[in-house]
């Protein structure tokens, strides 16, 4: 057999099983998440987010709200230049920026504890 036909089979075999397990772990409710901004969106959305009073404080503004919020656990982008840093009362701080629901740039600090994630802070961009 040449060797052309033998790479030919293999990427078809390949790209079946590609196909398969992808079929297979669909069903499952699995999803892919092993990039760095996936996986501290995650681990905040599985923790819940509970909200300082600071936070509620701009919520009650009504320039931001609970949606934009739960967008930005879907869809917001971890800034790890300034995230990951020691808070001074325990946990890591990290800066999640998005866009609300008005299209104004927001940026927003959650405290990451083992146990529980805190909104610490809403500021505008």
């Amino acid at each position: 057999m040449k060797l052309k036909h033998r790479i030919a089979y293999y990427i078809f075999g390949l790209t079946l099983g590609f196909f398969l397990v992808a079929f297979i772990f669909n069903k499952r409710g699995q999803d892919f998440c092993y990039l760095p901004n996936c996986r501290v969106l995650k681990d905040f959305k599985t923790k819940g987010l509970t909200i300082s009073k600071e936070a509620q404080a701009k919520i009650n503004e009504k320039w931001v709200t609970m949606e934009d919020i739960k967008n930005s656990l879907e869809n917001g982008n971890v800034d790890f230049s300034k995230s990951n840093k020691l808070n001074p009362g325990g946990g890591k701080i990290y800066v999640i920026e998005t866009i609300t629901a008005k299209n104004e740039p927001v940026i927003f600090e959650i405290i990451n504890h083992t146990d529980r994630a805190i909104l610490k802070d809403i500021k505008k961009q």
